[in-house]
């Protein structure tokens, strides 16, 4: 088979563009050496925003490109993604508060909006809003933007690339790629095996490696370069009541968001450290730790440590090199480069969670004229897997209601998870125990032989830090018991 579009990498824009390009009637083989969502796109800060601190640096562009993707995004899926309200607590000697509300109103301008709430000020004296901060703090501003799961929002977009006739291969590592006169034949390595792949356009969504793949396996020489810079989040048990989140400022002008995670606990981040070492897994350093809870213990009340991370996670942002200085102000903007020497090649530079649903569409019209008879642009009003629920709300309260065993809190996880696909997870159900084993927060068998089944999902790391974030919530031993039983639920998948 020749393909049209062999995708090497399953991140956000991986994902999307064989989303959008297999609704087009194109043929589609994406190729993730890892898991969906294995790197940049599960170590965001789970934000679906316009990028406020953009507007410092004159992005107007990109800012009302991402506040329209937003309010689709908020309709596409409002199982994994919701409106989340943000405090700006005002502080003397940074920005002036004329200057904040300047921008927010900025920011409420260049937004189209029918579900988030204007910007507005607040006095932080006796405010819930403000019980958790230094009594220094005593005006500030308050905003909405959207919280996603990134690495569901990922899948979402697989899984619907897959039902418009995309292949999705995970474990499967791109080797290099020839140009045999109009084609490529590309050697992908999975399970250690090597299969010739053919294709008629090799779209390079590397992320991290997108520069590593043009060099190394393409051969292509570009003058666009990727700029890595390592972003790093802690989480700690929650350290403030509420559903609202908090945007902090720091003296260096960067700001740090403090955000409610996982019901009990607090997120914090993110970092901006250059980094010039080859693309590869990173973690956390003491010095980056410092640094978040230096920024926490300057505004709140509750005075955090390092042997208060529960957790951290750290990713490489792979950034369009726009010749910038400091990290911190390196465009969150991307840009194409497509060679077309014999069979075309076009690599994807930068880019965010929020903008890659459009970020396809642009790439989609970089590639038509390669293809005369591709189908018009769909994704702006399609919803994604899950997501045709109109009000989150009444949909729990069907799901509790038309499946009253299931625990409150396992049903809202269910619901926000899955959406509507959980009718396909919970099937005849009557009863937990009509679901197998549960190891844990409502973590049954039947979950897991759907996430192998459905979701690719191949082992516990899978499950526990991408399809969920259970692995916060459950013991060693039952951590254990999931991975083996996953072992034996692929093993039988694949026989």
């Amino acid at each position: 088979m020749i393909y049209d579009l062999l995708i090497i990498g399953g991140g956000v824009n991986g994902c999307a563009i064989a989303r959008d390009a297999a609704g087009r009637g194109l043929s589609v083989l994406l190729a993730e050496q890892g898991d969906l969502a294995c790197a940049t796109s599960s170590a965001s800060t789970k934000l679906i925003h316009g990028g406020l601190r953009y507007l410092e640096q004159y992005e107007f562009r990109l800012v009302q490109e991402a506040l329209s993707e937003r309010e689709l995004l908020l309709r596409a899926a409002p199982h994994i993604i919701r409106p989340l309200k943000f405090v700006l607590p005002h502080e003397r000697g940074l920005r002036p508060a004329w200057m904040m509300r300047i921008g927010l109103l900025l920011y409420d301008y260049l937004a189209p909006r029918k579900r988030l709430e204007r910007s507005q000020g607040v006095s932080l004296i006796n405010n819930e809003l403000g019980a958790p901060l230094r009594p220094s703090f005593q005006r500030g501003f308050t905003y909405a933007d959207c919280w996603a799961d990134d690495s569901r929002l990922v899948v979402a977009n697989a899984l619907s690339a897959r039902e418009h006739g995309a292949e999705i291969r995970v474990g499967a590592r791109f080797v290099s790629a020839l140009r045999i006169r109009d084609r490529w034949i590309a050697s992908v390595e999975r399970g250690g095996e090597v299969e010739d792949i053919e294709a008629r356009i090799i779209v390079n969504a590397a992320g991290p490696y997108v520069s590593r793949v043009l060099d190394g396996s393409l051969h292509i020489k570009s003058r666009k370069h990727v700029r890595l810079v390592k972003g790093s989040h802690i989480v700690t048990r929650r350290l403030f009541a509420g559903d609202h989140a908090y945007l902090l400022q720091n003296p260096d002008r960067r700001i740090i968001f403090a955000i409610p995670y996982e019901q009990e606990f607090t997120l914090i981040g993110t970092t901006d450290v250059s980094y010039d070492e080859p693309a590869g897994p990173v973690s956390i350093s003491g010095e980056e730790i410092e640094y978040l809870t230096d920024s926490v213990n300057r505004c709140f009340n509750h005075i955090i440590s390092e042997r208060d991370v529960v957790w951290s996670y750290s990713g490489l942002r792979p950034l369009f090199d726009d010749g910038a200085i400091e990290a911190s102000v390196v465009t969150r903007d991307y840009a194409f480069d497509l060679d077309v020497e014999a069979a075309p090649a076009l690599s994807v530079f930068g880019g965010k969670l929020t903008t890659a649903r459009r970020l396809a569409e642009h790439a989609l019209e970089q590639l038509t004229p390669f293809f005369p008879h591709l189908g018009p642009a769909w994704t702006r009003a399609a919803p994604l897997p899950g997501g045709d629920i109109g009000d989150f709300p009444a949909f729990l309260a069907q799901l509790t209601r038309e499946k009253p065993f299931l625990h409150p809190t396992v049903a809202r996880r269910l619901a926000h998870a899955y959406g509507t696909r959980v009718w396909r997870l919970l099937g005849a159900a009557h009863a937990m125990s009509d679901l197998g084993e549960d190891y844990g927060c409502g973590l049954t068998t039947a979950e897991l032989r759907y996430l192998v089944e459905e979701e690719w999902a191949r082992c516990a790391e899978d499950v526990l830090w991408r399809r969920s974030k259970l692995g916060l919530h459950l013991t060693p031993a039952q951590q254990a018991a999931i991975a083996a039983a996953l072992a034996q639920i692929v093993k039988e998948t694949a026989s």
